[in-house]
């Protein structure tokens, strides 16, 4: 036999099975109603919960279940200690560095962008390599493509950025590169540097 009481928000039961299948039913229909309220205790015979107070017996509470429930299904939003922000937001411009609900917000939107911005300039960086490499080679006749291409063929493993350094601080040593790049690719043309100015005039 089965009675629910909702004055007193309790169910009792006499078998053991007849609770399980009534939890089960429970738990599948009515939990998301109880999850955020109505603390439900269960009486299976001589087996009780007082509001999830456990006795020596063994007891099965609702409300516990309904609990790690609405946790599952709505986490609470974790903010970052006050102390941290204020250190993070040290420096930014007006309230931002002063007041907990602006410097949240700004410190948020740097983050972001610091984490961005790791990756872009990896790009800008090779990007300025590969210019600085075109720019010293072709002051020898040889473009970027085809100085890179001799590299390859004979086994120079040198990176973009060593090479950069190079054009840049040890000319002698870059042109020596440049004329083994151009004697593994035969096919080279030298290219003449661009006329600026009176130069293109004349």
């Amino acid at each position: 036999m089965i009675r629910i009481n909702p004055a007193g928000s309790t169910v009792r039961v006499r078998d053991l099975t007849a609770l399980i299948i009534r939890i089960s039913d429970v738990l599948q229909i009515a939990l998301p109603l109880y999850s955020s309220f109505l603390p439900l205790t269960v009486f299976a015979g001589d087996y009780t919960v007082l509001g999830g107070a456990k006795t020596e017996r063994n007891t099965t509470s609702l409300s516990a279940q309904s609990r790690n429930y609405h946790h599952l299904c709505c986490p609470r939003e974790t903010k970052m200690n006050k102390k941290k922000v204020f250190q993070l937001a040290k420096g930014f411009r007006g309230r931002a560095k002063n007041c907990i609900r602006i410097a949240r917000e700004r410190v948020e939107k740097a983050l972001q962008y610091s984490y961005r911005d790791r990756r872009t300039k990896k790009r800008d960086m090779r990007s300025l390599w590969i210019e600085r490499i075109n720019a010293g080679s072709r002051q020898h006749g040889v473009n970027y493509g085809n100085f890179m291409c001799g590299l390859m063929k004979e086994n120079i493993q040198l990176n973009r950025k060593v090479l950069s350094e190079l054009a840049m601080h040890e000319p002698y040593s870059f042109k020596a590169l440049v004329d083994v790049s151009r004697n593994a690719n035969p096919g080279n043309k030298i290219v003449e540097p661009k006329k600026v100015g009176l130069a293109a005039v004349l």
